[in-house]
């Protein structure tokens, strides 16, 4: 069976985002997001839902990680994207796939939620199992 390694949650206010979006425009969105992300987010209708979404995903796979902004992990380590039927995965890059390496963390999951006024996410970091 595979090992919880951890898990994490946040909320975050769609409000917040989007005044950081106005605020800071593209340099607040390419420091935060990916290439992919960006797209994915601006195809949508409400797309400030879609990078709030994002955002607190992120935070919630730090949280499940044990880190933090800690480690040299940046925002753009991790990237949320989406499979054909519109699952939320995770792909890894940089620091937070070194870091999840050294933990024995195997997989990812998160889910994502949203509304007008909020976004929520949840993680968990999966061990293989092996011992």
């Amino acid at each position: 069976m595979p090992d919880i390694i951890g898990i994490g949650t946040d909320i975050t206010e769609c409000l917040r985002i989007a005044r950081m979006i106005e605020r800071h425009g593209e340099l607040f969105i390419t420091r935060v997001y990916t290439a992919e992300e960006i797209c994915y987010c601006q195809s949508r209708a409400q797309a400030t839902q879609h990078f709030t979404g994002r955002w607190a995903a992120k935070e919630a796979i730090l949280m499940s990680l044990g880190t933090g902004w800690r480690k040299g992990i940046s925002w753009r380590d991790i990237e949320i994207r989406n499979e054909p039927g519109g699952k939320p995965v995770v792909a890894l890059r940089g620091g937070a796939k070194e870091v999840v390496e050294q933990l024995g963390i195997a997989e990812i999951l998160v889910s994502i939620s949203h509304c007008r006024t909020h976004a929520t996410a949840y993680a968990i970091a999966v061990g293989s199992g092996r011992d």
